[in-house]
């Protein structure tokens, strides 16, 4: 269960329920405030957010295709462990996507969103400290979102957010040490400076490289967090990515 563990509100009148509750199981899942391993109840989850039991069943459902949590069968839904080789499987196809968006910013970034992306980067300073990671990693989603639509690609944000759950549980481990933010903006800095010298080339660098400290971290992180991750040799191929 969820241990008492305070859920994000829902509004019955801004979308469909169902939908909410997706966002909110998945930012506490991502945020670790749903722990890997955790057992989760409907009629629970349903009480808590002041719902029917259908939209939190629907959410269940959209969870288990982003490998998020896993159906076990007379046991109930378990939220599954961090899976390195899903978390390398997403990175690579993330690569890919954002590598070809930056190189089309760097063609058709008009002046308001270059100014976009110098706002982007001014409000990640000020989120250095004492922001909360989860704040500081809503703004490196903005980020990452405004260079698809400076790219003319915002379709091509829409997809990596499907593939890249498992990704967002490690940076978000990552993310609750000072270092890795300051080298994360420094980064957005040089992916900018690339797109303002219209140089595809130099932006495509910098994003490969840019997605590439996550393979750094990972194995580091799995050591110190060895209860959060999957062993290896008994990863499941249906957690990977969904």
């Amino acid at each position: 269960m969820t241990n008492g563990k305070a859920l994000a509100k829902l509004d019955a009148g801004r979308e469909p329920m169902a939908r909410q509750v997706t966002r909110a199981l998945r930012q506490a899942i991502v945020s670790m405030q749903i722990s890997p391993g955790e057992m989760l109840s409907e009629q629970d989850l349903a009480q808590r957010f002041g719902v029917s039991r259908s939209p939190v069943r629907e959410a269940l459902i959209k969870l288990s295709e982003a490998g998020l949590v896993r159906v076990l069968p007379q046991r109930g839904t378990q939220v599954v462990k961090i899976s390195r080789a899903g978390v390398e499987d997403a990175r690579f196809i993330r690569e890919a996507v954002e590598c070809a968006v930056v190189r089309e910013a760097a063609l058709k970034a008009t002046p308001v969103m270059i100014a976009e992306l110098n706002a982007s980067l001014t409000r990640q300073r000020r989120a250095q400290r004492p922001a909360s990671t989860e704040e500081f990693l809503s703004l490196d989603e903005e980020f990452h979102r405004l260079l698809a639509e400076t790219a003319g690609r915002p379709a091509a944000w829409q997809k990596i957010e499907d593939i890249k759950p498992q990704m967002d549980r490690v940076r978000f481990l990552d993310m609750t040490k000072a270092v890795p933010r300051h080298a994360v903006l420094a980064q957005h800095v040089i992916i900018v400076d690339a797109i303002k010298a219209r140089d595809p080339v130099a932006a495509e660098q910098a994003m490969r490289q840019h997605l590439s400290e996550i393979l750094r971290s990972l194995p580091e992180l799995a050591s110190q967090y060895p209860d959060l991750f999957e062993p290896e040799t008994e990863a499941s191929p249906e957690v990977l990515i969904a």
